[in-house]
């Protein structure tokens, strides 16, 4: 009796087992066929908006798809969906960035990518990512081959767009100095760097703080002394 009741309990046991391996089986079948479904989607609205010869979004598909999305084309949610996708050259989305990019966002159709860019819009305030955004913003600015700088005309258009919201007062008097000094044509990469930390450490207006011995790029220091000299 014992030997017939154990032999039950292996069976009752390799049963259990059984049915559980099925629906685990299952359900990764169903899900592995959602993704591919999600995926499928993703791919077609890509091909909805890319270039036929070239088989990438150029910049005449981005204003169709902010126009679809009733968006401009110069919002700075372009320029954050760009950074979801880490897209390399502006202007231009491939299939490997917006695949990227879309499943991310979980967005397979236009009404659901508008909706999530208010979600992304908060994804990209959070102070980690905000760096990283503001960095991108700068590197997806350099459209030609070894450039590594801006010149002072777009750098005045990108810190409005990037930091205006967030530092309005410090942006629009760098700008206001940016466009009226004659020692530099363009911005390299440490210099707009420097003056998101500026913006984030030093008090504003008076910079009780600053230290120009300190390792400033020398364009604050000059902003600084133009500010002060302004003021009094």
């Amino acid at each position: 009796m014992r030997r017939s009741a154990s032999k039950k309990a292996v069976q009752s046991n390799s049963t259990t087992a059984s049915i559980t391996f099925s629906a685990t089986d299952l359900f990764r079948s169903a899900s592995s066929k959602a993704s591919s479904k999600e995926m499928e989607r993703i791919d077609n609205l890509f091909y909805s908006y890319a270039n036929r010869s070239s088989g990438i979004i150029d910049p005449e598909g981005i204003e169709t798809l902010c126009s679809d999305m009733e968006v401009d084309h110069t919002d700075v949610r372009i320029l954050m969906l760009a950074w979801k996708m880490r897209a390399e050259k502006q202007g231009y989305f491939t299939l490997e960035e917006w695949r990227r990019g879309l499943k991310s966002l979980r967005a397979d159709t236009v009404n659901k990518l508008k909706k999530v860019l208010l979600e992304l819009e908060k994804e990209v305030k959070r102070p980690t990512n905000f760096v990283d955004f503001y960095t991108y913003a700068f590197r997806y600015c350099l459209t030609e081959e070894k450039q590594k700088s801006i010149d002072i005309e777009s750098i005045c258009q990108l810190l409005d767009l990037v930091l205006g919201s967030h530092f309005r007062a410090q942006v629009d008097y760098f700008i206001e100095y940016l466009k009226i000094q004659s020692d530099y044509k363009v911005i390299n990469m440490d210099q707009w760097m420097g003056f998101y930390r500026f913006c984030n450490e030093i008090s504003f207006p008076d910079f009780s703080n600053y230290d120009p011995e300190l390792a400033w790029p020398l364009i604050l220091d000059n902003f600084v002394e133009w500010m002060r000299a302004k003021r009094t």
